[in-house]
């Protein structure tokens, strides 16, 4: 997966009350509305994040299939504030509740997007790491004209690449 030659993504692992968290923050070359679009509208998500269905209103719930990965889960909207905030609560597969939230920042015709999410164990950090940047990725390629279409090999690999190099950013202690 290639993401926007433009868009540069930062990656963290921390820890607080014994669960991970994954932040990334990006510069997106497209303004916020169009940004905002992207992470919240079924028919845009699908072609880079993957399939998701429901109420979209503050409370309610959906379900998501997350088309690299192929996690199953459900959710529920937590906070919605357009175009600037986005907070989820889901779970998958029957894991933990992790809570996810996304800050978006106007900078002329650019958007600084944050994602943060919170619950993961500490054992499986890095993965989720990798996996968060590569959704970042393909945000990027998706905004800049391509639908990301090669869930298969090519993500996997791209997914390992940096599954290693979150292994080595987790040092003790994570908590922050």
């Amino acid at each position: 997966m290639s993401s926007d030659k433009e868009t540069t993504i930062e990656g963290s692992l921390h820890s607080t009350g014994g669960f991970g968290v994954v932040r990334m923050k990006g510069r997106y070359a497209t303004d916020i509305e169009d940004l905002w679009s992207a992470i919240t509208e079924p028919q845009r998500l699908v072609r880079w994040y993957g399939k998701v269905e429901g109420d979209f209103r503050v409370g309610g719930e959906f379900t998501e299939y997350v088309s690299g990965s192929q996690n199953e889960g459900r959710g529920r909207i937590e906070v919605c504030d357009p175009p600037r905030k986005l907070r989820v609560s889901t779970t998958a597969n029957g894991g933990p509740e992790r809570c996810s939230t996304a800050d978006l920042v106007a900078e002329g015709d650019h958007t600084i997007l944050t994602i943060e999410v919170h619950g993961m164990s500490l054992e499986g950090l890095y993965a989720f790491g990798g996996g968060w940047q590569l959704h970042a990725e393909d945000l990027a390629t998706y905004l800049a004209g391509h639908d990301v279409v090669d869930f298969g090999a090519a993500w996997l690999t791209r997914w390992e690449e940096l599954d290693l190099s979150y292994l080595e950013m987790v040092v003790e202690p994570l908590e922050y």
